[in-house]
């Protein structure tokens, strides 16, 4: 440019320089703050389950995560943290980072009953998980073991009387919902019985299967499939009204006990503050497996339907069940232990 050039004319060259300059470091950073896309390929997805593996809820989020590790594109994992009634895997979900590549897999009981049966229990469920979606509802089945004279829940009711202190029933572990139906049970009925906590479904069948513990509340697939060994016998259906799974099995109000009568299921919670998009793409690749023939058919082999939901009704039952379970240990008069 020649030397004696307007000076207003180097001004807007040199602002027009400035502009682009400042167009580009605003696309730049346009660029940086969108998200990547979820989940990165090949990037591994766990579902944590607080169960020891080879229970039936085990084999379900196995199933799961092989299903949806096909639909994302990406392998999803099954991480089993048994112990401590499930808080051990709340706990690590809780503190992971909300991205969408940890949540787990997990019955009401530890939304609904723990917070409220368990002194160690930090965690508050609606602020600090993310409901997902729900996975999967059944009842839990009282299973007596064959050593045990009884044909049904009269029957039970009268051994257990005839030979008070003696007897003993596991569960999944305190404060859990097999727990509880226990412990109702034996409120309602005015049982001496002792309680025997264990990590777990599958802990708890091989004391159970051995006859060291006599009757159990257990979830419908393990009763189906501890039944089948002819060890044990399935007497009530904790749950509203009867399985259709199980038909032929009464519930235990039609047997003369009341308030042991609500349907378990288990749903999907990430950490709290999952970015919407995340779970919506979890939801939606969560409906597409549990719909899938195959899952159904995993599934009601063992006496539960699998079934998806949106994150809010997910949220809502959660509360729902909350408030349910409340009402039925104030009445119990259990207190944290």
């Amino acid at each position: 440019m020649s030397s004696d050039a307007p000076s207003f004319i180097i001004s807007r060259r040199r602002a027009a320089a400035w502009l682009a300059l400042g167009a580009a470091a605003l696309s730049l950073s346009a660029l940086a703050a969108e998200p990547a896309p979820f989940p990165e390929k090949g990037r591994p997805i766990r579902i944590v389950l607080g169960l020891a593996a080879g229970g039936a809820s085990d084999a379900q989020a196995r199933f799961v995560a092989n299903k949806l590790g096909e639909v994302l594109q990406t392998p999803v994992i099954v991480e089993n943290r048994p112990g401590a009634s499930f808080i051990l895997a709340t706990e690590e979900v809780i503190r992971a980072a909300p991205d969408g590549y940890t949540f787990m897999y997990a019955p009401s009981s530890v939304v609904a009953q723990n917070p409220q049966t368990l002194a160690q229990v930090r965690y508050d469920p609606f602020k600090d998980l993310t409901p997902i979606s729900l996975g999967a509802r059944g009842p839990l089945v009282l299973t007596v073991h064959a050593s045990v004279p009884a044909r049904n829940v009269q029957e039970l009711v009268a051994y257990i009387k005839a030979n008070p202190g003696k007897m003993s029933y596991a569960s999944f572990g305190t404060g859990t919902s097999s727990h509880i139906y226990g412990e109702a049970f034996a409120r309602q009925a005015g049982l001496d019985v002792v309680h025997v906590p264990y990590k777990g479904g599958a802990d708890a069948a091989k004391d159970f299967l051995a006859g060291r513990v006599q009757y159990y509340f257990d979830a419908a697939p393990n009763a189906i499939q501890n039944t089948a060994t002819g060890k044990v016998r399935m007497l009530a259906v904790a749950a509203p009204k009867r399985s259709a799974m199980l038909p032929e099995v009464p519930t235990m109000t039609e047997q003369g006990v009341t308030g042991v009568d609500m349907a378990s299921w288990l749903g999907f919670y990430g950490p709290a503050r999952m970015p919407a998009p995340v779970v919506a793409r979890l939801n939606g690749a969560l409906a597409q497996v549990l719909a899938m023939p195959a899952t159904r058919d995993f599934f009601r082999q063992g006496a539960y339907e699998a079934e998806s939901s949106t994150p809010q009704q997910l949220a809502d039952l959660t509360r729902t069940t909350y408030d349910q379970w409340a009402e039925t240990i104030r009445k119990l008069g259990l207190t944290k232990q």
